[in-house]
C-alpha cells in the first residue's frame, strides 16, 4: 500500500512540475511557455492549466498527508538511546547511552602495546631554551 501510494505521489509531483512549466510566463519568470505563440494559447487553455494545477496540487497535498499518517502509524521511532549496552566510561556528555566498540583481545604470545601518551588539557605556551 505504501509503495503504491509513494509511486502515485511521485507521478503527481512530476505532472505538477510539467503543468507549472507549461503555463504562460507573466514577466521575467522561469516558465517555458513565455513566447508569443505557444503550445497552448488562449483564455480557455489558461483556465484549463490553472484548474489542472489546482487539482494536482490538492492531490499532492493529500498524498503527502496520507504518506505521513501511514509512516507515523506503522513504524516505531528508533534512537541510539534505546539500544541496550553500557555507557561510555567517564559518563555524561551529550550521548550518555552511546556504546563504543572495544578492541579485540591480543593473542596470548603477543607483546604488550604501550599506552598512548595523555592528551594535553589545554594549549601549551612555548618554552624558551
Amino acid at each position: 500500500m505504501t509503495t503504491v501510494l509513494l509511486v502515485v505521489h511521485i507521478m503527481i509531483a512530476v505532472a505538477l512540475i510539467c503543468v507549472v512549466l507549461l503555463q504562460r510566463s507573466e514577466g521575467g519568470a522561469l516558465g517555458i511557455g513565455g513566447g508569443g505563440g505557444g503550445f497552448m494559447t488562449g483564455r480557455s487553455a489558461g483556465n484549463a492549466l490553472t484548474k489542472t494545477t489546482a487539482v494536482l496540487a490538492a492531490a499532492f497535498f493529500a498524498t503527502s498527508l496520507t504518506l505521513t499518517l501511514i509512516a507515523r502509524n506503522t513504524s516505531t521511532p528508533t534512537s541510539i538511546f534505546n539500544q541496550a549496552g553500557t555507557p561510555v566510561q567517564g559518563g555524561g556528555g551529550s550521548l550518555p547511552g552511546l556504546v563504543l566498540p572495544s578492541a579485540p583481545p591480543a593473542p596470548a604470545g603477543a607483546p604488550a602495546v604501550p599506552a598512548a601518551p595523555a592528551a594535553p588539557t589545554g594549549p601549551q605556551a612555548p618554552q624558551s631554551k
